[in-house]
């Protein structure tokens, strides 16, 4: 497998990034995990427009999911297309979100992603062993575990502590995690992880990399996110960049 940072910024684009959006390939199949504000340009920039075979929204916050609006122009109306429509996995609700925002009086986007609905539980995607299980988070939200060829890729989404992370991370080569908020301040309860509890549940988990994503640069710090997740997780740990790729 290999994995391409398209998007890694916390909660709204960053500075330096898009929104949560993470290109998954094997034996030629492209798997795109969330899609969220801005990250079409960095898919453009790093993969190429027609570069997802199916898609996959972890929840449907706008910083994971709002680009899948935006992509609809492209699908639908490209000098070449329209193209056949697309497997989205998603969350409850999900074709009448991405309906609403993209337009409201246009109708369902039938003709641009065919969804299918996400329970917890294993299922193929492509080449891909996909596993998901709810995470801790306001809204439905799923962490997600991918297998191919003996490798595993775990990706938190977003979500605080919870047992079915750990499990969904268990003995991954990579463990895409998100850390969002810094320790040792007054953090709300069931939202987010910080870079401490990120290693930790790294450690337990027996990881063999981690990957630290979805920081909040505009209030946080890298740094101390860095410094706090090598604290409790004493394998290979860096902060997502946007273009970066992976080896899995």
């Amino acid at each position: 497998m290999r994995l391409t940072v398209l998007g890694c910024a916390g909660s709204f684009p960053g500075p330096e990034s898009a929104c949560s959006a993470y290109l998954v390939e094997a034996d030629g199949f492209r798997l795109l995990l969330d899609f969220g504000s801005g990250s079409l340009s960095a898919l453009q920039r790093y993969a190429g427009l027609k570069a997802v075979d199916a898609i996959v929204l972890s929840h449907l916050h706008c910083d994971h999911m709002m680009d899948a609006c935006t992509y609809v122009v492209v699908r639908r109306y490209a000098p070449d297309g329209p193209y056949p429509p697309l497997p989205v996995y998603a969350p409850s609700g999900a074709p009448e979100r991405l309906s609403a925002a993209y337009s409201a009086e246009e109708g369902p986007l039938d003709d641009v992603y065919t969804f299918y609905g996400l329970q917890p539980g294993s299922f193929p995607i492509g080449p891909f062993t996909v596993t998901v299980d709810r995470v801790n988070h306001p809204v439905e939200t799923y962490g997600v575990r991918l297998e191919h060829d003996g490798r595993v890729l775990a990706y938190s989404g977003d979500t605080a502590v919870c047992d079915a992370l750990l499990r969904l991370a268990q003995g991954a080569d990579l463990f895409l995690c998100e850390a969002s908020y810094l320790d040792g301040v007054d953090n709300p309860p069931d939202l987010h992880l910080t870079g401490r509890e990120a290693g930790e549940v790294a450690t337990k988990a027996g990881v063999g990399r981690l990957l630290l994503t979805h920081l909040v640069t505009a209030w946080g710090s890298e740094v101390e996110t860095l410094e706090n997740a090598m604290s409790t997780f004493q394998g290979p740990v860096e902060i997502a960049r946007p273009g970066a790729r992976y080896e899995v």
